[in-house]
Order: structure tokens, then sequence, then C-alpha cells
């Protein structure tokens, strides 16, 4: 098991927004997790990646115990975030952004920028352009890129869709297919988009109010529980 969160419970001040939360993702799974707006499921990946200090339970990665490790630690030791709205640095060319990727790899490889470059054509183009000049398709392929220059073990992406032209969605689509089945990068998305979510995830996990209510296999995601816990 790649990542075991046992009983985790989040606050945002007086709110309590995660509740007994619990999530298995297996090696070489691709793990959708979903629900509508504010149940929690981007408070649940910055507390994997520890941006979010963990307020009770257990973050189990490869079997060890994350509760204590700082982001940096946890960006070492194999797992890569790409936040919701891509947080790129505007400001920096898109090659000093990938390299702030790779500073937090363990080997420092040159040679992992030549993965990314094939996965995003564009971005070998564009190196010299600043981040806060390219698309927002762009910056959103820069910002997964510059998470894979980690060589990450597991791969969280928050909502990697949002506000992307349909042309590029698909591009990401198949990066994300690729990286999971050909590489086998674990992968855990957040998602809203139901055609998306079900072309390229194998699992599901819902939640509602901050509770886990449902899980199962990608094709096990029925029009009843999308009804129930999904559509606004």
């Amino acid at each position: 098991m790649v990542l075991r969160i046992k009983g985790l419970n989040q606050f945002y001040g007086e709110s309590h927004t995660l509740w007994d939360v619990d999530l298995e993702v297996e090696q070489g799974s691709c793990v959708c997790l979903m629900g509508r707006n504010g149940v929690g499921k981007t408070t649940l990946l910055k507390t994997i990646m520890g941006s979010l200090p963990l307020q009770s339970g257990s973050i189990m990665f490869n079997g060890k115990e994350l509760s204590n490790q700082p982001v940096e630690q946890r960006a070492r030791i194999g797992i890569g975030y790409v936040p919701q709205g891509r947080e790129i640095f505007p400001q920096l060319t898109v090659e000093e952004n990938l390299k702030i990727g790779l500073s937090a790899r363990a080997d420092k490889s040159i040679n992992a920028k030549d993965k990314v470059y094939e996965m995003f054509p564009v971005l070998k183009a564009m190196l010299g352009r600043r981040g806060g000049d390219l698309s927002g398709g762009q910056q959103q392929q820069l910002a997964i890129g510059r998470a894979l220059m980690l060589n990450p073990t597991i791969l969280l992406l928050d909502e990697p869709t949002e506000g992307i032209q349909p042309n590029i969605v698909a591009e990401i689509g198949d990066v994300i297919m690729r990286l999971n089945e050909e590489d086998n990068i674990t992968v855990l998305i957040v998602e809203q988009k139901l055609p998306f979510s079900r072309r390229v995830g194998k699992q599901f996990e819902i939640l509602d109010r901050g509770r886990n209510v449902a899980r199962g296999e990608i094709g096990e995601l029925s029009d009843e529980l999308v009804q129930k816990y999904l559509t606004v």
C-alpha cells in the first residue's frame, strides 16, 4: 500500500472539515477523489502533502508515518503535488520553474527534464518564457512537469482540468494515463469532470461533508451515487 490514511481529522479554525477520513491507495492505482465543492477534497490533499498540519489521525506512505515530516521531506521521498490553481512562479521562466522541482529530487538528475519535454513538447519550445505569460493550459502542463521532476512515486493532482481548454484537457488525460499505466506512477486526483474521471480513473472515493461515503472501482460509479453526492 503506497498511501494509507486512518482516522484523519482536520479543522479550519472552529470548523471541523474532515471527520475520521480513511483512504487507501495501492501501488499503481489511479484514484479519483470526488465530491461537491467544499467537502474537504483540497484540504485532504494539502494535509497529505504537509502544507496543512495534521490535527489527528495517521498518514502512512510506503509504511512510514508522515505526520511530522515537513513538505520538503515529503517531496524528497516521492510525493509529487500539483495544487489547485497551479501555483507556478509567474516571474520565473519555464526552465527556472522546472529547476525548482529538480531541487527536491534526491538524485538531482539533469535528465529528468527530458521526460518532461517528451510529455509536454510545448514546454521545451518555451523554456525562456515567463510562467505568467503562458496560457492556462500551458501553466497546468508546467505545474505537472515541475512535479514530475521529482520522479514521484505518487502524484497528487487537485483539479488539473479546471479552466482548461478541451484539447489540453485531453492531452493532460493522456499524460496521466501514460504515467499511471506505463511508468507505474500512482495517482490520487481531485476531479469534478465526470467524463474525465471515468476515462483516467481506476477507483473512486467520494467525500460528503468531510466524511467517506462511497468507494469502489470506477465502473461502479453509478448514476445513483452521482445524483446523490456529485450533482449540484
